[in-house]
């Protein structure tokens, strides 16, 4: 049974995503559905999935839960809120009060896109990130490496809220540097309340030329700081597919985990997203 802890889906019909720019990312400028994932997923295995938001607008989410609530497939949903704004606590009890919303898991914002590396341990963030725990949700970090520092502080500040590494931190496999970002996500990875995705490297290697061997420094480093009770697979579908197709990116994280015992797979690809996202698989 395996858990996809990380994938997203858009409708253009419904809003832009404006993060879709420059030739690179062409391939993606077009509408996915949970329907277009569902037959690769299934194809490999996977019992579930959890979808994550990809735009910081207050409709995305209710829109996520709702199909959530209609689909078997999506047993979870990382959604957006304004952790700024004084009535977060409202938002986050509006979102879990309406359909769909016994499956919002978790909340995430854009901090790759933001130009202050500190802005994770500003006060009002602070302050929305204290009702994310209140509410029962964990935390998704999409961040670079320069911007761990940031996370780790506030982790180690709010020790009764779950934070969620996506994509490793995006160390720059292209360029096989490991440094300062190893450095960065041992600190980070040093907190008892902090987890990791094994998802969304194949986006960061060399395009076209990458190779297996490119992604293994990195995956072992997070394998020796988290370990495998603290790391969750995530395909990070659609955006793999500008390098490699859904049952060729899971392929590559078996193949990247072959070290690990069968009981820390199951960790890995399924027991662990089970228990940072409270899903429920009936």
């Amino acid at each position: 049974m395996i858990i996809d802890a990380h994938h997203h889906v858009w409708d253009l019909a419904v809003r832009p995503q404006p993060w879709i720019t420059g030739e690179r990312l062409q391939p993606l400028a077009r509408s996915f559905s949970v329907d277009d994932l569902t037959a690769a997923a299934r194809a490999a295995g996977v019992a579930g999935t959890v979808v994550v938001q990809t735009v910081c607008v207050p409709t995305e989410t209710p829109e996520l839960l709702a199909m959530a609530r209609a689909h078997p497939l999506v047993k979870g949903v990382v959604g957006w809120t304004d952790l700024t704004a004084p009535d977060v606590a409202d938002s986050l009890a509006a979102l879990r009060a309406g359909p769909g919303g016994d499956r919002l898991v978790g909340i995430r914002h854009q901090i790759q896109d933001e130009p202050d590396p500190y802005w994770l341990v500003r006060k009002d963030v602070r302050r929305g990130l204290i009702a994310v725990a209140k509410a029962g949700l964990v935390y998704d970090l999409v961040v670079r490496p320069h911007q761990l520092p940031a996370a780790a502080a506030a982790a180690a500040a709010l020790t009764e809220l779950t934070f969620v590494l996506d994509h490793l931190g995006k160390p720059s496999v292209a360029t096989r540097e490991t440094e300062p970002w190893a450095t960065y996500v041992r600190q980070f990875a040093a907190l008892p309340n902090t987890v990791c995705k094994l998802s969304g490297l194949i986006t960061e290697a060399a395009h076209g030329t990458w190779t297996t061997a490119d992604f293994a420094p990195y995956v072992d480093i997070v394998l020796d700081a988290f370990g495998p009770d603290r790391l969750l697979y995530g395909s990070d579908w659609p955006v793999c597919t500008l390098e490699a197709g859904y049952g060729a990116v899971m392929m590559l994280a078996d193949e990247l985990t072959s070290v690990l015992s069968p009981a820390e797979k199951d960790a890995v690809f399924h027991r662990n997203a089970v228990h940072v996202y409270q899903l429920t698989m009936a």
